[in-house]
């Protein structure tokens, strides 16, 4: 399926297109302001964090208040809106998968954290003063290193996996019952696999089978980490590339259901429905006056 969005890399947030960066780090004083379109997706991962004003961020349709002492985290194939940035202090913190991976060898380490790739939570962190400054030291100590003369590589992503380690104990002391590192992994390679057939209008035994695991077992782990079951799960993606086709496309309800091989318009749209609380049509018309699209 085309895309509707462009992809963009860490070099465009710094007017460089061309760089091939995969780190970087910055305050919000010190940017030029991105020559990027206002809605778009990332090919890496970004934390923000915010130490006084306030902000509002839209990842795919809902919309987030980002305040004082917190943290917020897009990843990548996120349609991403961001506004009010300008007079926000603090700063951003940019890495692709390969930068965070460098010399390990187990790519489920990124899986572990719970925050990214966070399509089924808030990715907004608030945090209270204590916990904040200790995320702010770690921070310093990255942008020292990265700015220095002669900096390292392996020092810099070592303070990067510190950094994302001292998030992670902040989010878990939020959850009443963290979730199994086995459990959160499963699920991320099934939203993986989820990205790459949700045109197909799949089934949960198709992604089971894929995963090699039993139906039960994939909907057990889906439930214990979403509160959903992968049915539901696949529905919603469905739904999210209907609206985001609805919104940005000029296709019709018919065409759009057939692209999510759903061949029955009329049971398209009730899928919608229920996932959106308004129809197709309805839903177009809002987001169309809301983000003034002709």
């Amino acid at each position: 399926m085309k895309e509707l969005f462009p992809f963009y890399s860490i070099g465009h947030f710094i007017n460089q297109p061309t760089n091939p960066t995969d780190f970087e780090i910055m305050r919000f004083e010190e940017m030029a302001e991105p020559n990027v379109d206002d809605f778009h997706k990332h090919t890496f991962y970004e934390v923000l964090w915010v130490e006084k004003g306030s902000s509002k961020q839209t990842i795919d349709y809902k919309e987030y208040e980002i305040k004082p002492n917190s943290l917020f985290f897009i990843s990548p194939n996120q349609v991403h809106y961001f506004e009010e940035w300008q007079p926000l202090v603090g700063g951003t913190v940019m890495f692709t998968e390969d930068f965070f991976l460098l010399n390990h060898t187990d790519k489920d380490k990124l899986f572990e954290l719970s925050f990214l790739d966070n399509f089924y939570s808030n990715p907004c962190l608030h945090l209270n003063r204590e916990d904040f400054s200790e995320i702010q030291q770690i921070i310093n100590l990255i942008a020292k290193e990265h700015n220095r003369q002669g900096k390292s590589q392996t020092i810099t992503q070592s303070l990067l996996h510190i950094l994302l380690e001292q998030v992670q104990r902040c989010v878990d002391t939020k959850t009443k019952a963290p979730v199994s590192k086995k459990y959160l992994i499963l699920l991320k390679h099934f939203k993986n696999l989820l990205e790459t057939h949700f045109s197909e209008n799949q089934t949960t035994a198709f992604y089971a089978d894929q995963l090699h695991i039993t139906q039960h077992h994939l909907n057990v782990v889906v439930k214990t980490v979403t509160g959903k079951t992968a049915s539901e799960m696949i529905r919603a993606r469905s739904v999210l590339e209907a609206k985001r086709l609805l919104t940005f496309s000029d296709f019709t309800v018919s065409e759009i259901a057939a692209k999510l091989r759903y061949f029955d318009s009329s049971y398209f749209s009730k899928v919608f429905k229920s996932e959106a609380n308004t129809t197709p049509l309805g839903f177009k018309n809002e987001m169309s006056e809301k983000y003034r699209i002709r």
